[in-house]
């Protein structure tokens, strides 16, 4: 398979070993312990898979771009690259923890000596540089982003902020497995690397219809308002256009993502690409007045393929491993309103929504949705679904529609773009603007999960120290669409018309 021919900088030098035995914050600090959960617990409204035997521990570090506001224009160029910088830290430290195993079982105080401490040294300094980057530029830093430089280690099944399903493993049993005998716990999830396991995965049949929380990921159309939509049809990454940059959230950075994204519409995307490159660009879609660019994190199916970034970063040199999995059908489409009619985006507006890194923020940006066709009404967000023979995995997403009317992005790449409330309506003055939707259909074998364990599971691509948790999935979206196409997407889906 492919990927774009740029030149890319040397892949890590050793490979991470994607699990380790579980961690647990005890009165003496980070010290081992094992978890046990019986298969098919009864837990949070449907039967969650649980894995038995000892959980894979991860790091947890406060993302200090969520919090960061007043970043002048001048300075987001630096402080994004040092926030990548930061990802950076944390992927390496989470390879230490990774590969240090037995060492951690001899010293109970040997992750917060060697690890979370020197992580927060470092991350201190970035930080010191990023409030010296925004005074000097004629912002003014958040005095308190200090606070923000520690991080912890903890078990992989403790989701902050809870999921939908809940994060917790009421499970701990006191260091004893199915069988009752001390188990020190598997370096990996049977497949290779540290996730998925097998609670992250449920049968669709088990998760209530019309049960998925939806704060986020709003469908913003509805009977009222503007009720056309357009849809854009770009193929499925046929040009096999893949890499492991993020030009939103770390442009100018090689692998920013620490990922692989697959892309549709725009040919010219990676973290180097200009406004001007992008406008300048061949493009997959049918409409060649549509260059937006449309990307997300790759599926994989962990059966052992090498694909062509297996020693790569963004690839298997950080977990990421297995074939990857091109759409059998990606719909793209835009729709309106129900309070009123949708104002033109303007050019390169830049949205990401969802959060690569739910797993240890919490769910509050969280917006994946996982299905199976035919049973569109059953939508998880913390769970892969089983689905049964003929029916095809769905991951579907509604973006953010609420625009402030004045910026293309925003510090945080968040503040310019929100949901709409309950009732459709934007809320703080913001503007409605077409809202993409994006749903991505799959023809993958039900992996196999008996006894706790899963084999050949599918999973997303996702940052090494998020174990490839569902709850990680999200898209990303830039505006390229010319100005004549623009205006006419905007007049269909206010005419209530449906357009191509």
């Amino acid at each position: 398979m492919g990927r774009n021919t740029r030149k890319r900088r040397t892949p890590l030098a050793t490979k991470i070993v994607a699990g380790a035995a579980a961690l647990a914050v005890g009165g003496g600090g980070l010290v081992w312990a094992n978890f046990y959960a019986s298969a098919h617990e009864d837990h949070g409204g449907h039967n969650r898979t649980r894995s038995a035997g000892a959980q894979v521990a991860t790091i947890d570090c406060p993302d200090v771009g969520q919090k960061i506001r007043d970043v002048p224009d001048r300075a987001r160029g630096e402080v994004d690259g040092e926030l990548a910088t930061m990802d950076s830290q944390i992927t390496n430290a989470y390879q230490r923890l990774a590969t240090t195993r037995r060492a951690q079982a001899g010293d109970s105080q040997f992750v917060q000596n060697t690890i979370l401490g020197p992580l927060k040294d470092r991350r201190k300094a970035i930080i010191d540089r990023i409030q010296l980057e925004i005074n000097r530029a004629g912002g003014k830093a958040d005095d308190n982003l200090d606070e923000l430089a520690g991080c912890q280690g903890r078990p992989a099944d403790q989701q902050n902020g809870g999921g939908q399903n809940g994060g917790q493993d009421d499970g701990q049993n006191g260091g004893q497995n199915g069988g009752g005998q001390d188990q020190e716990g598997n370096d990996d999830n049977g497949n290779g690397v540290a996730g998925p396991v097998a609670e992250d995965f449920v049968d669709i049949n088990d998760v209530r219809p019309n049960s998925r929380d939806s704060r986020n990921g709003l469908a913003a159309d509805g009977d009222g308002g503007s009720t056309g939509s357009f849809t854009t049809d770009c193929g499925v990454n046929e040009n096999n256009l893949f890499n492991s940059d993020n030009l939103i959230a770390a442009p100018g950075v090689d692998n920013g993502a620490h990922h692989t994204h697959d892309y549709v519409g725009n040919q010219d995307n990676d973290a180097f690409s200009s406004d001007e490159d992008l406008a300048n660009a061949d493009t997959s879609c049918q409409n060649q007045g549509d260059k937006s660019t449309y990307y997300w994190p790759v599926l994989r199916l962990q059966d052992g393929t090498q694909e062509f970034d297996a020693n790569d970063q963004g690839g298997g040199a950080e977990g990421n491993i297995g074939k990857i999995l091109k759409p059998a059908e990606a719909r793209i489409r835009f729709v309106g309103s129900r309070q009123g009619d949708v104002v033109a985006m303007p050019k390169f507006l830049r949205v990401i929504t969802g959060d690569a890194k739910s797993f240890t923020n919490g769910d509050a940006n969280a917006n994946s949705s996982w299905s199976c066709s035919g049973f569109e009404d059953r939508q998880v967000t913390d769970k892969y679904p089983l689905c049964p023979e003929g029916s095809q995995v769905l991951r579907t997403v509604n973006f953010q529609s609420c625009w402030d009317g004045q910026n293309i992005d925003s510090a945080n790449h968040r503040d310019h773009m929100a949901f709409v409330q309950e009732d459709g309506s934007c809320a703080n003055g913001f503007q409605a603007v077409p809202q993409l939707q994006i749903r991505l259909a799959y023809d993958i074998p039900a992996p196999t999960v008996e006894n706790g364990q899963v084999r050949n599971p599918y999973a997303v691509d996702s940052f090494p120290e998020q174990l490839h948790k569902p709850i990680t999935d999200h898209n990303d979206f830039i505006n390229v669409m010319d100005e004549d196409l623009m205006n006419e997407v905007v007049d269909c889906i206010n005419r209530g018309e449906d357009c191509q």
